[in-house]
């Protein structure tokens, strides 16, 4: 279990700074005008039409200040998802053996 979720970390770390790596690219692109993709833009790219169906989802079915939260946490930049696998590489990294 513990090797697995080191690799969990590691993998989100990868994507975190592919991602990073992308908005750089993109700022580069714009001729310096800063350009960071949030959780939504990301998953907008992959599937238009699910954001959309997630967005009536949850505006018909959860109450306004979920929704908001919701909404809050989707406009995150997407990058930030490092900082969870750090997090977990950090909690299940090497094991020390008491000597």
């Amino acid at each position: 279990m513990r090797t697995f979720m080191s690799l969990v970390g590691l993998f989100l770390v990868a994507v975190a700074l592919m991602l990073l790596g992308a908005d750089l690219l993109t700022t580069l692109e714009h001729q310096g005008q800063i350009s960071v993709r949030s959780y939504e833009v990301v998953w907008g790219l992959m599937d238009p039409g699910s954001v959309k169906a997630f967005h009536a989802w949850m505006t018909s079915t959860l109450p306004g200040f979920l929704t908001a939260s919701v909404v809050a946490v989707l406009s995150i930049p997407a990058w930030s998802i490092g900082f969870i696998g750090v997090i977990i590489a950090f909690i299940f990294g090497r094991k020390h053996e008491a000597t």
